[in-house]
């Protein structure tokens, strides 16, 4: 074969080798950005949305600063906290609907922050009890996307403690069962204790006092009560650390 013959095979062939390439490569990226697509989260609006945020009226300076994030449950316990850290910490809520998979919620956390301007020693947070038109999967898949905005606004994982889910009756609607909060528990939990995040576990300590509902969801006054003085006893550790 001439020399002439062989060079030209030879780009030939090298041509062929990147033009495979190239194809491979733009299949590879197409194929990324379709799956990027379909884990993208979505807003998923129930028919009420609401938020409710609460900061001390006359906060301590001196205190290190707590804040409750959750929804309507860590509401009914958040008056508990504040009697039971009074002297001990400023505590902070915000309550929403918005639920994990909600792009809202990443965002309002993001904006609670920068109104309140303050530095937070602990945040005991929880999400999902709303939110039942996400798949347990979806939970799943968007559940660190919550960790990672809470830890923008926490010095460390130590600082961090995650409330489990509480049991709702039977008759619970709009999507809530036990069956599904087991599973978002579950999966939280597989989470948040592989990274060293402290557990609050709400969802055992009512399985003691299924007696105290004041409805198909919440808790009545001395459920709430229980609640909110183990979720004090859990701060008062993190603020030990």
């Amino acid at each position: 074969m001439h020399a002439s013959t062989r060079s030209r095979n030879l780009t030939h062939y090298g041509n062929h080798k990147a033009l495979y390439w190239s194809i491979a490569i733009t299949a590879l990226l197409a194929c990324a950005t379709l799956l990027g697509e379909a884990q993208k989260q979505i807003s998923i609006p129930e028919e009420i949305e609401w938020t409710w945020e609460v900061r001390p009226s006359h906060a301590d300076l001196a205190l290190p600063n707590v804040l409750l994030l959750g929804d309507s449950i860590t509401r009914n316990y958040f008056p508990e906290v504040t009697k039971d850290l009074k002297g001990v910490a400023n505590v902070y809520l915000m309550a929403v609907s918005t639920s994990v998979g909600d792009p809202r919620l990443l965002r309002q956390i993001e904006e609670f922050a920068a109104m309140e301007n303050v530095t937070f020693r602990v945040i005991h947070f929880n999400n999902g009890m709303h939110g039942w038109d996400y798949s347990e999967a979806q939970y799943k898949t968007a559940l660190p996307d919550l960790l990672h905005s809470v830890e923008q606004i926490a010095p460390s994982h130590h600082a961090l403690v995650w409330a489990t889910i509480t049991p709702v009756q039977i008759q619970a609607f709009n999507g809530a069962t036990n069956e599904r909060i087991n599973e978002r528990n579950q999966i939280a939990q597989a989470l948040f204790s592989s990274l060293g995040v402290t557990i609050d576990d709400q969802h055992s300590l009512m399985m003691k006092h299924l007696d105290t509902y004041e409805d198909t969801v919440h808790f009545g006054h001395s459920g709430a009560a229980l609640m909110g003085d183990q979720a004090a006893d859990t701060i008062r550790t993190a603020l030990r650390k």
